[in-house]
């Protein structure tokens, strides 16, 4: 890949913000997952997506200082898997949270800076403030740009469709309480982990939560009329509008659902199927 066609496929998206997409496109990932590049001199690189060689390149044929900071928003595999090889070409630190042991995981991602939430990266550039926000997964950071108090969201918001929630590490009633928290920030756009840049950050999270809340409606009045049912069956009439070969990702966001309302003693989870508490 040359510095040419380098140059085509970054897009400056802000003052000091640019956006490359990862050759990763599909059906969960978009048009592929968002790398950022934070800064001219001392850079962070947000995401560097998938262990494809070609995306590793263009990530350092785009940087004229130093990347200072690899940083990750989660380890699923569309998301953090090169970051290794970047640390190890660039000298760059890792930061992040490390991986959980439970669902479809980075194991290969050690960040050498655990951020928690409200720790800060800065430079003379920018300010990255890291905002936990569980749900998607347990260890989900979204990254606050302060100058431009633009939130980069990863896979807590997506532009084009929902995201999915896996539980056992993937837990609905967290998903819906980080959303919420958004709201309190008072930010300007949204820079999703797949697509483009989304503006009225709060209307976009009152539709995503009612959306959310509508499905449950939904799951409650299936329960409801079905007396005792399996997570199968319950897919076909929660999910009826969602193309059918999108229901194997769409029943493990109707299990965060249903495990949601056993946390909040409106479900029961039977040796036969699911049912409402009584």
């Amino acid at each position: 890949m040359t510095q040419n066609q380098i140059s085509k496929s970054i897009t400056q998206i802000a003052p000091g913000v640019r956006r490359l997409v990862a050759p990763n496109p599909g059906i969960m990932t978009g048009p592929g997952t968002n790398t950022y590049l934070f800064g001219e001199k001392q850079v962070a690189v947000l995401d560097p997506g998938p262990l494809i060689r070609e995306h590793v390149q263009a990530i350092q044929l785009a940087v004229a200082g130093s990347i200072r900071w690899i940083v990750v928003t989660h380890t699923h595999p569309d998301h953090s898997p090169a970051a290794k090889a970047l640390a190890a070409a660039t000298g760059a630190m890792l930061v992040g949270q490390p991986p959980p042991f439970e669902g479809l995981q980075d194991q290969s991602f050690f960040p050498e800076q655990v951020l928690n939430d409200c720790d800060r990266l800065a430079t003379d550039e920018f300010t990255l403030r890291a905002v936990h926000t569980p749900g998607h997964a347990s260890n989900h950071l979204c990254y606050l740009h302060e100058e431009l108090n633009w939130l980069f969201t990863g896979d807590h918001i997506m532009n084009g469709s929902t995201v999915v929630i896996d539980p056992p590490d993937g837990n609905m009633k967290q998903y819906l309480a980080s959303l919420r928290r958004l709201k309190e920030l008072g930010l300007q756009r949204l820079a999703p982990g797949h697509g483009d840049v989304i503006d009225d950050p709060d209307a976009v999270v009152d539709f995503i939560i009612e959306h959310r809340l509508q499905r449950e409606a939904k799951l409650i009045d299936a329960l409801n009329a079905g007396g005792v049912a399996t997570a199968e069956e319950l897919l076909v009439r929660v999910y009826d509008d969602v193309d059918p070969q999108l229901h194997r990702v769409a029943i493990r966001s109707l299990l965060a659902h249903l495990i949601k309302l056993q946390e909040e003693g409106r479900a029961n989870d039977t040796q036969d199927g699911w049912t409402l508490a009584q």
